[in-house]
């Protein structure tokens, strides 16, 4: 599978090859029900589908956003991400798992992520797909800056994604 990312800075899209096929990293929106039917294919021991498909909201921290922008380190990125599916293929019965992650300026009400996994039974599917989008919250390499009313400003870590991150029995202690 080809990723093609670019981070604003670069003003760029490069390309890399990963083995997994897991982990997109794209600037373009992508089609939710062509991405969950590619997971699926024509395993017919999937007897589950979780998905997590995250949006930018138009409000943050009591305040209008009119655009977030995404920035990520390629190569980075995508190993930290295939790291945390390793996890989670560890933890729970899972068969597939899909994450796809948007770069760039994204406006209120655009796709940010994509988290989807397929199993056996729901529950694996569940477990996997929230502690996948847990982690991907603290521990995936991506910057993000908001435009508000009042400028442009970088969000930080919070309390709430570190202590959902902890019940996992991942301690990390981003949030400042």
């Amino acid at each position: 599978m080809i990723v093609a990312a670019a981070t604003p800075a670069q003003g760029r899209v490069t390309e890399s090859r990963m083995p997994s096929g897991a982990v997109t990293i794209q600037q373009g929106d992508f089609d939710l029900s062509g991405e969950i039917a590619a997971l699926r294919g024509d395993d017919v021991q999937v007897g589950a589908v979780a998905s997590f498909v995250g949006t930018v909201r138009e409000r943050s921290d009591g305040s209008r956003v009119s655009a977030m922008e995404l920035e990520h380190y390629p190569g980075m990125t995508e190993k930290a991400i295939d790291a945390m599916i390793d996890e989670a293929r560890r933890r729970f019965d899972i068969r597939r798992v899909r994450v796809v992650h948007r770069v760039g300026v994204l406006r209120p009400g655009d796709q940010i992520v994509l988290v989807a996994v397929t199993s056996g039974h729901r529950h694996d599917a569940f477990q996997a797909c929230e502690f996948l989008m847990d982690y991907l919250k603290t521990q995936a390499p991506f910057w993000k800056k908001e435009t508000t009313p009042d400028g442009e400003r970088w969000v930080d870590a919070r309390v709430d994604d570190d202590a959902a991150l902890a019940r996992w029995g991942v301690q990390m202690g981003n949030a400042g």
